[in-house]
């Protein structure tokens, strides 16, 4: 989860009582998807009294479910608006869409398209293999920006500085035994798909998976998403994934960065997360 710098919080705009009612959205996940009035007090670092008055009025407002007998609050339907809003108005996804879907078709593979946030990548739109699926990653999913081929693609479009900084300040832990931290690794990848115009991860996420991506920028040459082709190793090598799918992300990424679709975005990294 990204979180706000102290100068953003200081600020006299900023509303502290919306943003710890909207913390308790955050606060349901895979894991943990209902939760008491002290458990949701636990998870978000609130006082009780405040989460009941925030968890209430989220329940009236039709956005929390609350079970009569164990009086756990839950996510209601409601709360999809709030996600499926923003896929319906994102000029990324909008414009995205037809070419992401177009590369699906050809591939017959899952492809994705991701937006970086702070030190995330943030998976807004998905059309699924029609194959057996490997691994189920819904829209809404974030993973660090370092260990995914999206990530090291949207880097790629980034002076060598600021990569660095990227990355020698993110906490790189490993997910597979494949996964690569070292910081030089790192900036070898990076400077692998300045190189060649497309990012790869072997594995590096979830076991058996290979992804190629490649960066979609605005006119000015931000970077502000990438396109993923996501492929299993029992199926494919991941020299043979990188050989018939890096020249096809990238056109791909190039028609969406081509299609003026996309207005003139603020760096990820000069935002308030």
């Amino acid at each position: 989860m990204t979180t706000m710098s102290a100068s953003v919080e200081d600020s006299p705009l900023y509303v502290a009582a919306l943003a710890r009612g909207i913390s308790l959205l955050g606060a349901f996940t895979e894991r943990r998807p209902a939760m008491t009035l002290p458990e949701l007090a636990e998870a978000t670092g609130l006082t009780k009294s405040a989460v009941q008055r925030f968890a209430h009025t989220l329940w009236v407002l039709g956005y929390l479910r609350k079970h009569p007998q164990t009086k756990k609050f839950s996510l209601a339907p409601r709360s999809l608006e709030l996600g499926m809003q923003y896929t319906q108005t994102s000029a990324l996804v909008l414009g995205g869409n037809p070419f992401l879907h177009s590369l699906n078709r050809s591939t017959q593979e899952t492809c994705s398209l991701a937006e970086p946030e702070g030190r995330e990548m943030v998976y807004v739109a998905r059309f699924a293999t029609h194959m057996q699926m490997f691994v189920n990653m819904p829209v809404g999913t974030r993973l660090p920006i370092y260990s995914t081929a999206a990530g090291r693609a949207v880097l790629s479009r980034l002076d060598h500085d600021r990569v660095h900084e990227l990355l020698s300040s993110s906490e790189r832990r490993a997910h597979t035994n494949m996964s690569i931290t070292d910081l030089d690794a790192l900036m070898n990848e990076v400077q692998f798909a300045r190189d060649h115009g497309y990012a790869r991860s072997n594995c590096e996420i979830y076991p058996g998976d290979i992804t190629i991506s490649a960066p979609v920028v605005d006119p000015v040459g931000t970077p502000v998403g990438a396109v993923n082709v996501s492929v299993p190793a029992s199926r494919w090598s991941f020299e043979e994934a990188q050989a018939v799918f890096g020249p096809q992300v990238v056109e791909t990424a190039h028609a969406i960065s081509a299609s003026n679709t996309i207005g003139i975005t603020p760096p990820f990294y000069e935002t308030g997360y």
